[in-house]
Parts: structure tokens; C-alpha cells; sequence
């Protein structure tokens, strides 16, 4: 469980930054590509991700700008983009204004569960982490570049060794 505003807003700038990243990569065209009919779009993740955090961040009394998670994605990925990287800004902007660190111990009513709010942080990192990773896939099906995240990717690994 995150502890700290600090720890939070340290982690949250590197993981948000990755995500826009990954955001920034996707085409129009490629907001389709799926596994299966069964499974969720390229679009449907990054729009999930970029609706998330209002969504969770609403069971803790915080309202932040951002797409409606009922609402069907946006036929453009820069939309998405954009919605996405408005609600990771307002949260970020919130948490370090509004909450301290005594904050995160509170505790609100989750999925009908009680979580503390530094648990709720972290959470909504760990989501993210994991649709980021399913979107990379899924970029790779539909013939995309994916950005390097945690190192290079495979096209910057190809050119540092020519």
C-alpha cells in the first residue's frame, strides 16, 4: 500500500508518462485489433484506462474530469489520448493538493469492500501496469511500434546495436 503523497506522486508521473506514451502510439485503424470478438478492442483498453481513474477516484469523494466509463470509445485515438491525459493530470494535481499522507490511511467504501485510500492509489496503479502490458500486445497484432517502457524496445534495441 502506498504511505506517502511523495511516493505516490513519484511513481504516478513515471507510470502516466508511460501510458501517454503508449497512447501516443496507437492509429486510429488500430483501435479495433482484438484477440478475439469475445475480448476487448485496443480502443475498449485504452479507453477503459483512460476512464478508470475518474470512475475509481469517484468512490473516494474526488470528481475529476474525464471520459464516462459507460460511453463507447472515441473513434480517435487522440481523443482517448487526450481524456486519458487530462484525468492522470487532475489526479495527480489533486492527490498532491488536496490529500496528505495521513489521508491515504482513510478509508472508503471500494467495490464493496473498504479500502484505504493509499491502497486505492495503488490499485489504480497496478491496473493500469496490467492494461498498459495487454495494449502492447495487441499493438504488436496490429503492426505498431510499441514505446519502450521499463528499457528500450525492440526497434531502439535493433539500432543501438548498428
Amino acid at each position: 500500500m502506498l504511505t506517502s503523497i511523495a511516493q505516490f506522486s513519484q511513481i504516478w508521473k513515471h507510470e502516466s508518462e508511460a501510458t501517454a506514451r503508449v497512447l501516443a502510439a496507437l492509429t486510429d485503424a488500430s483501435l479495433v485489433q482484438r484477440v478475439t470478438s469475445r475480448d476487448r478492442s485496443l480502443g475498449e483498453i485504452a479507453w477503459h484506462l483512460a476512464t478508470s481513474i475518474p470512475e475509481m477516484m469517484a468512490w473516494t469523494g474526488v470528481k475529476l474530469a474525464g471520459g464516462d466509463h459507460h460511453a463507447p470509445p472515441p473513434g480517435s485515438a487522440e481523443a482517448i489520448r487526450e481524456a486519458y491525459v487530462q484525468a492522470a493530470a487532475a489526479l495527480l494535481e489533486e492527490v498532491t493538493l488536496h490529500w496528505t499522507d495521513e489521508a491515504l490511511k482513510v478509508e472508503d467504501e471500494m467495490y464493496g469492500e473498504r479500502w484505504p485510500r493509499g491502497l486505492t492509489l495503488q490499485a489504480l496503479v497496478f491496473h493500469e501496469i496490467h492494461h498498459r502490458g495487454a495494449m502492447t500486445v495487441l499493438m504488436r497484432q496490429a503492426g505498431l511500434s510499441v514505446p519502450g517502457i521499463y528499457g528500450p524496445n525492440r526497434e531502439e534495441t535493433e539500432k543501438m546495436k548498428s
